[in-house]
């Protein structure tokens, strides 16, 4: 069993940061595949970033290309994501989710096996 728990969630103006982090149990995070999704209001989960069990492969939604950088510390079990001039539109609960095994995992929420609870992002106008 692997538990995820996000942190680094708030309220923040439009232009502005945050930085999300995702801690993993387990021995094995080095070979955990990991991706971060979102939620909006009566929308449909989607995919945000994925990346490799070395990092060395990532992927991104166009929408956050360029402003989002997903990037992980397999020393610490954390898994992080730098939210960059930040849009009301990213306003969402934010997922971090775990694929244990696989080298990389991608776009398709349906691969990844293990899910946190989520952390709300808030961005203001």
């Amino acid at each position: 069993q692997v538990q995820l728990v996000e942190s680094g969630g708030g309220l923040v103006q439009a232009g502005g940061s945050l930085r999300l982090s995702c801690a993993a149990s387990g021995r094995t995070f080095s070979r955990y595949a990991m991706g971060w999704f979102r939620q909006a209001p009566g929308k449909e989960r989607e995919f945000v970033a994925a990346i490799s069990w070395s990092g060395g492969s990532t992927d991104y939604t166009d929408s956050v290309k360029g402003r989002f950088t997903i990037s992980r510390d397999n020393a610490k079990n954390t898994v992080y994501l730098q939210m960059n001039s930040l849009k009301p539109a990213d306003t969402a609960v934010y997922f971090c989710a775990a694929d244990p095994g696989a080298y990389y995992s991608g776009p398709r929420a349906d691969r990844y096996d293990y899910w946190g609870q989520g952390t709300q992002v808030t961005v203001s106008s």
